[in-house]
């Protein structure tokens, strides 16, 4: 008992942090509540809101109308993906999506992310609650650690991980549980840079060969960690400020410089092929990818971070907040806030009018050059002109995570210069800065006329409102910044204590009212219209005609096949097939879809073609090719009779000599195509109408093999409406046989005739 006290001691500021996490996360705690903004599904879509909910009629109140992402993509990927490995297969395949798309390519499953054990032995909602509550709690741990490394106090290390925590990019992306879990690894990825250098630095290590091991294994962990957790592009900004730290602490050793520089080597060598499972079927499936097309015009306002957001820095919602539903900025919100606190802010601005060091200059010319890549600069646009590889398809707001964490070390280290500098002068400057951006900001909201902003007046009253309370902060900030500069003051520790508590009510205050937690009942949840579309086993596809209704990917979670998806990666054959599908002509010309693609055009042959059965409509639908199933409140169901069976055999193959011929003839064949394929080889089959006998038979369907048994009396072409895609392999009783593209898009295989097993299997490569 009196080590564990010695050792809680010891470590009270990590206590601290393990404590204050609790708070925020005492709905999930003490309530069973789970951090995902599940609210949504039933407050905004149909047929849930179609239901009665708790005694709720027409859906529920959601807190967030923004963060609907973790339900329509992070949630249900990471469900699909830990289902497969419960089953004891790589999850590769998403058939329920896009009519069929890559599933572990997809770099947001985080499939192998190490912190998925929890999947394994615990409820997966439960999983997913502590999962989004480690990320505060380790990001925290691992910043006080890292600051901790660099000499700064206890407090100063201790707000440091605090605002690294809870920031307002943090807050803003906690959700998500990829961004954070991808950023939470970056301070200890640092922090064992520096022990491996100081190991080398330092002459009378001993027990040398235990000690690097232990290290170069803290830095490959946290590393391969970063990378399987799920976010590339928040881990590349992380891997380029790893690798210029590592470059500059090498230079700065005094010995072995090369054989360190060869460890490193080494390190990231062996982090290649550890993560080659996950980085190999992802740059296949961005070659097939319709990215490069179909992201966001950086020439759109609100892809760089607006001039006039950055006032979000001291008054995050000066333009309003969606969970209070008033926000008028430019969107989107969450890509905008990098909100540190009123008292980290000046703590920040501080580091950088008195530090000095080479970290210090490191971590501002971080935040220098993140701000100039991220807002309008007009340098900002370079990468996209000139098209630079992955900066041109990654929208730049991300960057704010780069200057959240190099703030955090800054204003740290501002910290302690504020409560060990005895010159008070050199601590008003900031202070005195801070006051003149806060006039600033009212003489607009309180004069609009003066920058003819009178057309949005009533839009400043909720600015008005929201910069209060940041002003109220820093009058009580001054109080004590004022305090610190009389010689006979006594108590500095309740001073400083006191901004830290200060500075997290201003933190949490932000945090509580931006994150929503919802009853695990409210996950996805059964209704009529979902049981009786899974109730169907002939594989038949779904459309939905409405966002409103069954939105894209939330079929995955009922696994219900839908065409539609929402993924920045999809495959490019499927954007062409969609757009000429939607435009009901035969032009391959790719559209961008920004990311959702959603087919709409229900009299097409495409749909026909593509076995999709049943049409979700919001409202009915007066169209004779369709009959009505039922209704459930505004959501209708109806049956297409006109919907090809997903797997069927053909009577004869048209033969061409490329793509645009190949959709040149479908729209010419239409729903004969149910009988006469289209292919761009040469087969030399011979045509013959098909009788009765003649058919498949679908005998199994799981993600990643489906079985048919097909019987023929000639040797005939077989066509499944599955997605073709490299990675799949088919096997004719057994033996592996061939995979021809069929339809533009689709699989077939040549069966004899005769009765035959036919697999198809999808590897990963």
């Amino acid at each position: 008992m009196k080590n564990l006290k010695e050792l809680l001691i010891k470590n009270k500021f990590i206590v601290l942090i393990i404590l204050v996490t609790c708070v925020f996360f005492y709905p999930f705690l003490l309530q069973g509540k789970i951090p995902i903004p599940a609210d949504t599904i039933l407050g905004l879509y149909h047929p849930w809101r179609d239901n009665v909910w708790d005694g709720r009629a027409a859906g529920v109140p959601f807190k967030n109308y923004l963060i609907t992402d973790p339900v329509r993509q992070q949630y249900v990927w990471r469900n699909l993906a830990v289902s497969q490995l419960l089953k004891g297969s790589l999850p590769l395949w998403n058939p329920y999506s896009f009519s069929g798309t890559p599933l572990l390519a997809n770099f947001q499953t985080a499939a192998f992310y190490p912190l998925n054990f929890l999947y394994f032995f615990l409820p997966f909602n439960f999983s997913w609650g502590i999962q989004v509550m480690f990320q505060p709690l380790l990001a925290g741990i691992f910043m006080y650690l890292y600051l901790r490394s660099l000499k700064i106090s206890e407090p100063g290390s201790l707000i440091g991980s605090f605002v690294y925590s809870y920031s307002g990019f943090s807050i803003a992306w906690l959700e998500w549980n990829t961004i954070l879990h991808t950023a939470l690894w970056l301070p200890l990825t640092l922090l064992s840079v520096d022990k491996i250098i100081q190991h080398f630095n330092d002459s009378s290590q001993s027990k040398a060969d235990n000690k690097l091991i232990f290290l170069f294994f803290i830095f490959i962990l946290s590393l391969i960690s970063s990378f399987f957790a799920g976010h590339l592009q928040v881990f590349f900004y992380s891997f380029l400020v790893i690798i210029s730290y590592s470059i500059i602490r090498v230079l700065f050793l005094h010995k072995n410089k090369l054989k360190v520089s060869l460890l490193f080597v080494i390190c990231f060598l062996l982090f290649t092929l550890i993560t080659a499972i996950q980085w190999f079927p992802t740059i296949q499936l961005i070659t097939h990818s319709a990215r490069n097309i179909d992201q966001g015009n950086f020439e759109k306002v609100g892809w760089f971070i607006p001039w006039q957001n950055l006032a979000q820095f001291i008054a995050p919602d000066f333009f309003g907040n969606p969970a209070t539903n008033n926000y008028f900025g430019v969107w989107n919100y969450g890509e905008f806030v990098g909100y540190l606190g009123i008292f980290p802010l000046y703590l920040l601005i501080l580091s950088f009018f008195y530090r000095n060091g080479w970290r210090q200059r490191f971590y501002q010319l971080i935040i220098f050059l993140s701000l100039l890549f991220s807002l309008p600069t007009g340098v900002s646009k370079l990468p996209f002109i000139f098209k630079i590889p992955f900066f041109f398809s990654s929208q730049p707001t991300r960057l704010i995570y780069l200057i959240v964490f190099s703030a955090c070390i800054l204003l740290s280290q501002g910290f302690d210069y504020c409560f060990t500098e005895k010159n008070f002068k050199k601590k008003l400057l900031p202070l005195l800065f801070m006051i003149l951006i806060l006039v600033i900001l009212w003489i607009i909201v309180l004069f609009p006329g003066l920058f003819s902003l009178t057309s949005i007046n009533s839009q400043l009253q909720v600015s008005r409102h929201n910069l209060l309370l940041p002003t109220l902060l820093i009058m009580i900030m001054a109080v004590f910044i004022s305090l610190t500069g009389f010689k006979k003051f006594k108590f500095p520790r309740i001073l400083y204590l006191s901004l830290i508590v200060l500075t997290v009510f201003d933190l949490f205050r932000y945090g509580c009212k931006f994150t929503p937690f919802v009853v695990s009942d409210w996950i996805f949840p059964e209704t009529s219209i979902t049981n009786l579309l899974k109730q169907d086993g002939s594989q038949a596809r779904v459309l939905a005609l409405d966002r409103r209704i069954l939105p894209p990917n939330f079929s995955a979670q009922y696994h219900l096949q839908d065409p539609a998806g929402y993924d920045p990666l999809y495959l490019m054959t499927y954007n062409k097939l969609v757009s000429a599908w939607n435009d009901n002509k035969p032009d391959l010309t790719p559209s961008s879809f920004n990311r959702i693609v959603t087919p709409t055009n229900i009299d097409s042959f495409i749909t026909n073609l593509l076995g999709i059965k049943y049409i979700l409509r919001y409202g009915a639908q007066n169209n004779p090719n369709l009959n009505l199933i039922t209704n459930a409140g505004n959501t209708y169901l109806y049956d297409n009779p006109k919907a090809f069976p997903r797997a069927f055999l053909v009577e004869s193959v048209v033969e061409v000599d490329n793509d645009q011929e190949v959709i040149n003839k479908m729209f010419e064949l239409k729903d004969d195509l149910k009988t006469i394929a289209v292919i761009s080889k040469k087969l030399s089959l011979v045509s013959k109408k098909l009788s009765e006998q003649e058919k498949v038979e679908i005998k199994s369907y799981h993600e990643n093999d489906i079985t048919l048994e097909s019987f023929s009396e000639v040797k005939r072409l077989l066509v499944l409406t599955d997605i073709y895609y490299p990675t799949w392999k088919a096997f004719l009783d057994g033996g592996q046989t061939e995979i021809i593209p069929v339809d533009y898009s689709f699989r077939s295989v040549v069966v004899p005739e005769g009765r035959h097993i036919i697999e198809f299997r999808n590897t990963f490569i």
